[in-house]
């Protein structure tokens, strides 16, 4: 049941996201007072049917000196989320989360992603995030946001892709700036169908955000030691690939509760 409530919430919360129906119809974007707040998981602003806005793209807001009302509390309503939860978010409410979980089920030779990859995304978080649109500027003073701009898959498959669809304009008006783009989203893809969330694992800065709360939030997983068999049922449910038991406040767990279920000895809990 906990798979099932688990997949329940992330389908409901990836379709309460994207729920403006009229964007996808006629491939607007929604621009009322929901766009000021922040949906907890990585959901393009861009996308026709996103009602609200993107945290990374809120806090290269910040950095590129832009004054959107959502700068004034993006730190803070992260700080938050993160001390609540951890990156339970990634687990439970992320739509390219959800998406990447769903293409690894596709049969394929299956790969295990080195852990010296996942420093990547606190990497990507400090240069593509923060200092470049901090300390690149136009003639007007203002920075872009390169993560947005040249990275996020999931502002390719959630807004370049629907748009260009959408509008022959934009379709006429495409560069080699989208070839890039889905080159980097054809990649992840590739890579999640054989191996585990390979985007949340080793580029994903808002999954960085979340990570550095894991040891302090108030959600948190219990190994009991002397119950625990380490028989490693628990890493092959993970969808992140760690051993809950050697850290049950690892840093890249999405407090899934996939290895509670899975675990035969009932050793991990809440």
């Amino acid at each position: 049941m906990v798979k099932n409530k688990r997949i329940i919430t992330q389908l409901f919360s990836t379709l309460l996201a994207n729920s403006y129906i009229k964007g996808f119809l006629d491939g607007t974007i929604y621009g009322g007072s929901l766009k000021r707040i922040c949906f907890p998981g990585l959901n393009c602003y861009s996308c026709p049917g996103a009602l609200g806005a993107c945290p990374i793209g809120s806090l290269q807001s910040i950095a590129t000196g832009i004054k959107f009302q959502i700068s004034l509390y993006v730190i803070g309503f992260l700080m938050l989320v993160g001390t609540l939860t951890g990156r339970l978010v990634c687990g439970y409410l992320c739509p390219f989360g959800f998406f990447q979980e769903l293409i690894y089920k596709i049969p394929s030779r299956k790969i295990r992603i080195a852990k010296v990859f996942s420093y990547l995304k606190y990497i990507i978080l400090i240069v593509f995030v923060i200092l470049l649109p901090a300390l690149i500027m136009n003639k007007h003073g203002f920075g872009t946001q390169y993560f947005c701009k040249y990275i996020c898959p999931a502002g390719t498959l959630q807004a370049g892709i629907p748009h260009a669809l959408l509008n022959g304009a934009i379709r006429e008006a495409l560069g080699w700036l989208f070839g890039w783009k889905l080159l980097v989203l054809a990649v992840i893809v590739i890579l999640a169908v054989m191996s585990k969330r390979p985007f949340c694992r080793v580029i994903c800065p808002l999954g960085a955000i979340y990570s550095l709360f894991n040891p302090i939030s108030f959600f948190k997983l219990k190994v009991d030691k002397h119950r625990c068999s380490k028989c490693g049922r628990c890493k092959s449910k993970c969808p992140v690939d760690i051993s809950i038991y050697e850290n049950s406040n690892n840093m890249e767990c999405i407090r899934c509760n996939e290895c509670m279920k899975i675990c035969p000895t009932k050793a991990i809990r809440r």
